[in-house]
């Protein structure tokens, strides 16, 4: 476990994502995440497939109205990177739909671009 917290840092509309989800949902992603950043791994984390490893995760919520899911990385020292928040809307199975990989896909980008600047003292405030 580390001994500092590292900063949790919203890439593209994840976070105006998540605010949008159930209370509950938000609560419960927010301790996940918690657990992220202190270096552990909460038991609803789990990888996510299509990654080729374990540094990019997803929790998943049910409630009443459906399925939460929130995915994040932890791919890069810097901090832990929160790629995508939404609702699973469809149908077939537990696959997450091509149009979420693909946003979570160019946000790791993004993520990666984001750690090499913090990494070389140019990060954004």
């Amino acid at each position: 476990m580390a001994d500092q917290e590292k900063p949790l840092i919203w890439i593209g509309s994840s976070k105006k994502d998540l605010m949008a989800l159930p209370l509950d949902v938000r609560k419960f992603f927010g301790h996940a995440l918690d657990f992220a950043q202190r270096g552990d791994r909460h038991t609803a984390a789990k990888t996510l497939k299509g990654f080729g490893s374990a540094d990019v995760l997803e929790i998943i919520e049910d409630d009443p109205d459906g399925t939460y899911r929130a995915v994040y990385t932890v791919r890069f020292e810097e901090a832990v990177f929160v790629l995508h928040c939404f609702q699973k809307k469809s149908k077939r199975g537990i696959e997450t739909p091509k149009k979420d990989m693909d946003i979570i896909r160019e946000r790791l980008k993004k993520a990666e671009n984001e750690a090499k600047e913090r990494r070389h003292g140019k990060a954004r405030s």
